[in-house]
């Protein structure tokens, strides 16, 4: 039977032909579902009459469809996440037609994710929002099911960012491979996959500055920024310049036994998510990580009233919104703001209470 009810998805039309299976759920009646079963044999069998080219395709295909596409277009990091998360929607939903994969069972599947924390829920939201829009752009498939679910609501709270003391601490308390690696951090103020990629070519000590590269910027392109050294990434960089393995162009690289491959590799890190835990611990202060480091940067200039457009450059934001984002410390503006409301309201007081009496 072509035409059928089911509970939590409306009715549906599911039909083959030509080899192919065509389905579509959420008529809220037969008459609409069989409506739209005959228009759609239609398309099919008078192809010229037909704008649509497809609108299905098994959810499995999209996700390899999408994820070729951010290999070759988008971070690494970018595409590692979507790879996680990927494995549990195929999982549940991979042998479905993603015209089967409806509203509420991806509501479902968030509703349940959302008591791990709401930003995880969040997190699969905008990726699946993304997905199922990549299909749509290439005409693959014809609806989102997303469209209509909303993201939880999230209680912020303000981040936290290390004291200037702790940071030092934590770098004297790592060995001296590790301490270069955290001041270059530190005295950039860049991203850890910039530095990861950092090679030699990207360092001119003549003109004293560094070029980073990221691919935070619309179109998924490496996009350089010149960041100016200080002393101190003078002298980090060039000590280890004069030491360095001229057969290798990275600033920091490592030798590790690749279960791919079979054998050992070396290339630059890719992720070092366990240092900051064991390092803080040692050094006995509060544990935060590598981006904690770009948020005391931003909040140290700030508060030295450096200009803001120079702290988006030397950030790399392509937006002044995502610096403000960065800037945690309280500037005069805001200290001078609240003498004038606390002088008025001892204005105001002292007049009630003379008024009263």
């Amino acid at each position: 039977m072509s035409i059928y009810f089911t509970k939590g998805k409306g009715w549906r039309y599911d039909f083959t032909l030509s080899e192919r299976r065509f389905t579509k759920a959420g008529f809220k009646t037969k008459a609409s579902a069989r409506k739209a079963e005959a228009q759609r044999k239609e398309e099919i069998l008078n192809p010229k009459k037909s704008v649509e080219t497809q609108t299905d395709m098994v959810f499995l295909e999209l996700v390899n469809k999408r994820l070729d596409f951010l290999q070759a277009y988008r971070s690494e990091r970018y595409y590692v996440d979507y790879v996680y998360l990927a494995k549990r929607w195929v999982k549940k939903w991979g042998k479905l037609n993603c015209s089967e994969v409806s509203t509420d069972i991806v509501q479902a599947h968030l509703i349940k994710r959302s008591k791990v924390s709401a930003v995880t829920a969040n997190t699969e939201l905008r990726y699946l929002k993304a997905v199922f829009n990549f299909g749509i752009k290439r005409k693959w498939i014809a609806e989102n099911p997303t469209n209509d679910i909303e993201f939880f609501p999230v209680e912020k709270k303000e981040k936290y960012i290390p004291p200037l003391e702790d940071v030092i601490k934590v770098i004297l308390a790592a060995d001296f491979d590790t301490q270069d690696y955290l001041y270059v951090i530190k005295e950039t103020i860049g991203r850890v996959g910039e530095i990861n990629r950092l090679k030699w070519s990207d360092v001119s000590f003549e003109g004293r500055y560094v070029v980073l590269y990221t691919r935070k910027k619309k179109g998924g392109h490496l996009t350089p920024r010149k960041v100016p050294m200080t002393e101190k990434l003078y002298d980090v960089l060039l000590k280890r310049y004069q030491k360095r393995d001229t057969s290798k162009p990275w600033v920091f690289w490592h030798r590790y036994w690749s279960a791919k491959e079979k054998k050992f590799v070396e290339a630059p890190y890719k992720d070092r998510k366990r240092l900051m835990n064991g390092l803080c611990a040692k050094a006995g202060v509060r544990y935060f990580r590598y981006h904690a480091l770009r948020h005391l940067g931003a909040s140290v200039l700030d508060s030295a009233n450096v200009n803001i457009g120079a702290i988006q450059r030397i950030l790399g934001h392509e937006n002044r919104t995502t610096t403000e984002i960065y800037l945690h410390s309280i500037g005069e503006s805001e200290r001078e703001a609240m003498k004038v409301f606390e002088e008025v309201s001892k204005k105001v007081s002292h007049f009630s209470h003379t008024f009263s009496q």
